[in-house]
């Protein structure tokens, strides 16, 4: 991003157009009095006045910003996290996608949603999205991370390769402190965490024996749903992240007057 280029600097030292010593009349006068004085010891007079001034100004203290930062930082590194893991994981799609082929690597595939109804759907109407509280907000986004790093478990233990499962491995790791992240949050405004109803726990289990394509379908939404939950997840925060913004904080200023 561009800056406009600040002005030049005004050339210290200079004497103002107008202000010329020179028109100062010559001879005995004010002028002539005080030069001898100022250059006898001018910078110790000075020096003295200066710290005479200064000792008698009210002594102002630093500012008191003691308190609760509340949960505002926790928002804001949730929120960075967020934003990292949606750079992450884009490194790890194209990666992925490629091992997959053909289809799939290609940027304008767009197949439809099949069996893939277990995964928590990120997209939903704006209304409803403005309208959902703190509380459902945070518990929406830590169930959907819950299930969904499971099922990224299950793919790293089915990658092929080497290289590939190191770099699931690493993801889910950083899936895995984002979701202890949205924990902290939740703490910190006083929320539980959500507990899965019996029998909903998120595992992941090889379902039916699938085709290859279809297997390689089910990856592919995997991927497609964790990046809208990403995306999703940086405005979730983002807002929630103005929304505890504290107002300015209240100055107060003690004056002591000191011989006054």
């Amino acid at each position: 991003m561009s800056h406009p280029q600040p002005p030049p600097s005004p050339r210290w030292g200079r004497t103002p157009e107008g202000l010329a010593a020179s028109r100062l009349p010559p001879g005995p006068g004010p002028r002539s009095r005080l030069l001898p004085i100022l250059s006898a010891g001018d910078s110790w007079g000075m020096l003295a006045c200066l710290c005479t001034v200064l000792w008698y100004l009210p002594a102002v203290p630093a500012l008191n910003r003691t308190g609760d930062p509340g949960p505002g930082p926790s928002i804001q590194k949730t929120y960075d996290l967020t934003r990292y893991l949606e750079h992450q994981l884009r490194s790890l799609a194209g990666t992925y996608l490629n091992y997959l082929g053909p289809p799939f690597n290609e940027p304008d595939f767009n197949p439809p949603r099949l069996g893939a109804e277990t995964l928590p759907r990120a997209t939903v109407n704006l209304d409803v999205w403005r309208s959902l509280n703190d509380k459902l907000r945070l518990t929406q986004n830590y169930e959907a991370y819950s299930h969904l790093l499971c099922y990224l478990r299950g793919l790293n233990r089915q990658a092929a390769t080497a290289e590939l499962r190191r770099s699931l491995a690493h993801f889910c790791t950083s899936l895995q402190g984002l979701l202890g992240s949205i924990a902290g949050v939740m703490a910190a405004l006083g929320y539980p965490l959500p507990q899965p109803l019996p029998g909903t726990e998120p595992t992941w289990t090889p379902g039916p024996a699938h085709s290859d394509f279809l297997q390689k379908m089910d990856d592919f939404w995997l991927l497609k749903e964790l990046q809208t939950w990403l995306w999703r997840s940086a405005k979730d925060f983002n807002r929630l992240k103005k929304k505890m913004q504290p107002p300015a904080a209240a100055v107060t200023l003690r004056l002591e007057a000191r011989g006054f």
